[in-house]
């Protein structure tokens, strides 16, 4: 009786790793910590679309950079003036512009990616929110973003390159970016510690978790 309830339970904590592991727009990718990429190493990734059969894209929310605001956007009058700085999304399209803005209202255009935040990828998205003199604690932006291509981030996070968690708003705007990867990882690994150790271990790779159940079930 002993084994059946260790397998009832193993199963339990194996779905709600599942269910929180599940890749999906307002996910977070947290480098781990043997990440030496140095496009992704210590870096804290916020899934902005997500397909399966097609892959992945993301922006790096915890990359500042020391350039403004106006120096990105040389063309638009509305961006003259801004002093807040640009992020660097990630190595893909290094002349692309996106950005991400906390709102209550539907912004138009910009996608909803969880809760009230958003994707601009629109030129008039990115000018309507310039000339509403959006502030920098809820609109960031970003040059370049993070891709992958069918299976390839499923394949990284089963290797254990990126633990995956829900994304906070709070954490997308952080004042001191610089802060956030460290403040995440070890949530992640306070996480992992605190589980029973199979459920620990298949934290770390899930595939291995119905081998382990037939163990227990003496299979």
């Amino acid at each position: 009786m002993a084994w059946r309830w260790a397998a009832a339970l193993l199963v339990l904590g194996l779905t709600t790793v599942k269910a929180e592991d599940d890749l999906a727009p307002g996910k977070f990718l947290v480098a781990g910590r043997d990440l030496r990429d140095p496009n992704f190493a210590e870096a804290v990734v916020l899934l902005v679309d997500y397909d399966a059969d097609h892959g992945a894209m993301g922006l790096i929310i915890n990359r500042r950079t020391d350039v403004p605001l106006s120096k990105v956007f040389t063309d638009l009058k509305e961006a003259k003036n801004r002093t807040d700085p640009v992020y660097l999304g990630g190595p893909v399209e290094l002349n692309s512009v996106l950005a991400l803005i906390k709102s209550t209202v539907n912004p138009g255009e910009a996608k909803r990616v969880f809760g009230d935040l958003y994707l601009v990828n629109t030129k008039g998205q990115m000018q309507k929110a310039l000339a509403e003199r959006t502030e920098a604690s809820s609109f960031h932006v970003f040059v370049g973003y993070a891709g992958w291509g069918e299976s390839q981030l499923e394949h990284e996070v089963d290797l254990g390159a990126w633990h995956v968690m829900s994304a906070e708003s709070a954490l997308v705007f952080h004042t001191d970016p610089d802060s956030i990867w460290q403040r995440l990882i070890k949530r992640t690994e306070q996480q992992i510690a605190s589980l029973p150790d199979p459920a620990a271990h298949s934290a770390r790779k899930v595939s291995s978790g119905p081998a382990l159940v037939a163990r227990l079930a003496g299979k």
